[in-house]
């Protein structure tokens, strides 16, 4: 679904990415991992096309990523950085909105709020929202064209441990039953390690390790934080 091959990108004259190769596979939950700072944000911009790469290339679907081509943002679902809404608008408004924008249909605005919990919310202005309450919208609005791959940065910041749960049933269930593709990143690891089918780290702007999940238990018994801080502290995991 996604392949990036070679990327660099530089921000006032600092390599941010290096040299950054990475595959996501179709319907599966890539994990991507790193310290703060290390370029994961960077990265799902690039592959959103938010941001042009320096040098390299991105394919999503079989197809290069460009820039002034926005056509394949109706297949990405995105949540990157602080969700932005119409504050004094609802839930149900802000979607409309939004597929009005990506020219859908809005058939499943109903559906979307009732995957995230929020079909109760009515007239609610989004201003009334708790901080779970907008994560769960931005990834109501995220899921509510039906893309193929969704790009979640920290998708479950401000949740509690319940939303938490249910997030990771609900980015399964987009896999299995929807034939959705996650891009994913999160500093809660237990989270990646219990969804994702593949996982990346991310180390001074390049891909350290790129590894099946199944590999990383084999490696490391004790879970994923143990194989991510060996990495990360320069130790010789493959």
């Amino acid at each position: 679904m996604v392949q990036v091959r070679e990327v660099v990108k530089v921000f006032d004259g600092k390599e941010v990415l290096r040299h950054l190769n990475m595959s996501v596979e179709r319907g599966t939950i890539y994990g991507l991992l790193g310290a703060n700072g290390a370029g994961k944000s960077t990265t799902f911009k690039l592959i959103s096309g938010l941001l042009q790469p320096n040098t390299g290339a991105i394919q999503f679907d079989g197809e290069e990523i460009q820039v002034q081509d926005r056509k394949f943002l109706k297949e990405m679902g995105i949540l990157i950085e602080t969700p932005v809404f119409y504050e004094h608008l609802s839930a149900r408004e802000n979607l409309e909105i939004h597929l009005a924008y990506m020219g859908c249909k809005s058939t499943a605005i109903d559906n979307s709020l009732q995957m995230v919990g929020l079909a109760d919310t009515g007239k609610k202005p989004v201003s009334k929202f708790s901080l779970g309450m907008k994560q769960r919208l931005a990834i109501a609005r995220a899921i509510s064209h039906s893309p193929k791959l969704l790009v979640l940065d920290e998708p479950v910041n401000g949740l509690d441990p319940m939303g938490i749960r249910q997030m990771r049933e609900l980015f399964l269930a987009l896999v299995k039953d929807y034939d959705m593709t996650v891009l994913i990143s999160s500093h809660i690891l237990s989270e990646i390690e219990y969804i994702a089918d593949r996982v990346g780290v991310l180390v001074n702007g390049s891909i350290a390790r790129e590894v099946p999940m199944s590999e990383v238990r084999e490696i490391c018994p004790e879970g994923l934080e143990d194989y991510f801080v060996n990495i990360m502290s320069g130790g010789t995991e493959k």
